[in-house]
């Protein structure tokens, strides 16, 4: 079979491409980062926050038209960026996520497990991980037909690792350019010092625990391939 083939296998021949399941995710996340907008309590750091999620959102809506992306990763991307527009909103370390457990469970996480600090944070660098990792290892295979499964994840998560050290630098570049307080408010560090090492920790943790989706997703495009 040729690269050719495999190529065009990998965008045309996947069952799970509707078009209006895509556009009930892309509907539902627009709806949620609008919703996050409605009277911002810390605006200007909200916004800063959001830029990322603006990039985005453009990025997977110009990825689908070029690549043609599972519904399943796209909607994972969607899911993702939409719980990061309301941890942006409460700026990560201020989400209320224990009264929302409270209200609703009659139960605190906070209480349960000893924490100290807000773990809004440590809870979407993980998600990054775990939602972003199938996409790129599908579009890895689709770039390079030629890939095996594990090839393809091995890139996948060499990316979420380095998009994370790089989302880190971005991070404390900006928070050079303000106060102390400011900083503090912005980055969420909460006092760890290893803060940043952890997000990029739990970042690969999460895309290391996608292998399952992945190779099943990889070995079930190949066959149907060579059907074809």
């Amino acid at each position: 079979m040729t690269i050719a083939a495999l190529r065009e296998g990998s965008r045309t021949s996947d069952p799970y491409t509707s078009r209006s399941r895509k556009r009930w995710a892309r509907g539902l996340l627009l709806i949620v980062f609008a919703a996050t907008w409605l009277k911002p309590v810390w605006p200007r750091e909200q916004a800063l926050h959001s830029v990322g999620t603006a990039v985005a959102i453009a990025w997977l809506w110009w990825h689908d038209r070029r690549w043609n992306t599972r519904v399943r990763d796209f909607t994972l991307v969607c899911g993702f960026v939409a719980v990061h527009c309301v941890a942006a909103r409460w700026l990560y370390s201020k989400v209320p996520y224990d009264d929302w457990f409270r209200a609703a469970l009659h139960w605190s996480p906070q209480e349960a497990f000893h924490w100290e600090r807000n773990h809004a944070d440590r809870f979407i660098h993980l998600m990054y991980g775990v939602c972003f990792t199938p996409l790129l290892a599908r579009h890895a295979t689709q770039r390079w037909p030629l890939l095996s499964a594990a090839q393809a994840f091995a890139l996948a998560v060499m990316a979420i690792m380095c998009t994370s050290l790089v989302y880190e630098w971005i991070e404390w570049g900006i928070a050079l350019t303000m106060s102390a307080q400011e900083a503090e408010s912005y980055n969420g560090q909460q006092g760890d010092v290893w803060d940043a090492h952890t997000d990029m920790l739990l970042a690969t943790l999460g895309a290391l625990a996608t292998w399952p989706l992945v190779r099943p997703a990889r070995e079930a495009a190949i066959q149907m391939t060579e059907a074809a």
